[in-house]
């Protein structure tokens, strides 16, 4: 017995979509203007020689527009939506097929019916994300009427799931990607962040001292003193005069051990002994008699705050 005729699926039969969220579905799989890979070339070829038509594509629909992944027998890459075929068996629940086009009314004036590619056959299985979002179809057109064979149709499903497969595995690859794009700026981050702390700890400086390095271990330093265009370094046995500014030489001192008292002075917390009014008396140097003579270093208004805030007050 000849099998009854099929028929085009009516529109209310098709499942009704949330377009904003299909079109975010779509979009996360960056997949939309991208260059021909030959997994989508094969699945598309494969389709066509299956269901034995000269034509076969990937179609994604977007907003205005499908467009082709991949594509055998067709030169075109994209087709306004209002013309695709695609746009209604990408809601179809199983493969949706057009026996013939001239004979249904939703394609009888279709332009790729009445004109080149002259669609008359048309049978898509939709693509569905895991989301359950409609993206496009896999399909195969002819220029004649005909139907597929129940293992055609089987087989167009198989190789639509696989076409999924592909873009799912695609677009975790992506994320992947991204995820590790996104590693490597924070690794790099915390390198940047490691090399500061480290150039802001380091135990010793080099200064330079007419034609010679000379290493100074920050342990040593009482404090600094700006004089023009040379700044002083003083340590417990001598002072050492370099060209530069308090800045430079700010950003190359262990944060943790110094502190900006005045425009003019930067001192080494542990050398302060005590304060008096707008003054820090230092930790000083023996003098012949083997008696300290603390040092004293005015304190700018602006900075006290900063520094009482750092020592341990009771």
């Amino acid at each position: 017995m000849t099998p009854p005729k099929r028929t085009t699926q009516a529109d209310s039969a098709l499942r009704q979509v949330n377009e904003p969220e299909r079109m975010d579905v779509l979009q996360s799989y960056q997949v939309l203007d991208t260059a021909p890979e030959p997994v989508f070339n094969d699945l598309t070829q494969l389709a066509a020689f299956i269901c034995g038509t000269p034509m076969s594509l990937v179609s994604l629909i977007d907003g205005e527009r499908q467009w082709f992944k991949a594509k055998v027998g067709l030169n075109a890459s994209e087709t306004p939506r209002e013309h695709a075929f695609c746009q209604y068996a990408m809601r179809a629940s199983d493969v949706y097929e057009v026996p013939d086009a001239t004979a249904d009314a939703r394609f009888v004036n279709n332009p790729l019916v009445t004109g080149d590619p002259n669609i008359r056959f048309y049978a898509g299985a939709p693509l569905l994300s895991p989301e359950g979002q409609p993206l496009g179809t896999l399909c195969t057109l002819d220029t004649v009427p005909r139907e597929l064979s129940p293992d055609q149709r089987e087989a167009l499903r198989i190789l639509a799931r696989q076409v999924m497969a592909h873009l799912e595995l695609r677009r975790v690859r992506l994320q992947l990607e991204d995820e590790r794009q996104k590693l490597e700026g924070v690794l790099r981050m915390a390198n940047n962040s490691g090399d500061s702390l480290y150039a802001n700890t380091r135990s010793e400086i080099f200064v330079k001292q007419d034609q010679r390095l000379v290493r100074i271990a920050t342990a040593d330093l009482q404090y600094v003193e700006a004089l023009g265009d040379y700044v002083n370094l003083y340590t417990t046995r001598e002072r050492l005069t370099v060209y530069g500014t308090m800045k430079d030489l700010e950003t190359k001192l262990p944060v943790r051990d110094f502190a900006r008292v005045h425009r003019k002075y930067i001192v080494r917390l542990d050398r302060i002994v005590a304060i008096e009014a707008d003054v820090a008396l230092l930790d000083g140097v023996r003098d012949a008699s083997l008696s300290r003579l603390p040092v004293r270093v005015p304190i700018g208004s602006s900075y006290k705050p900063g520094l009482l805030g750092r020592l341990n007050l009771v």
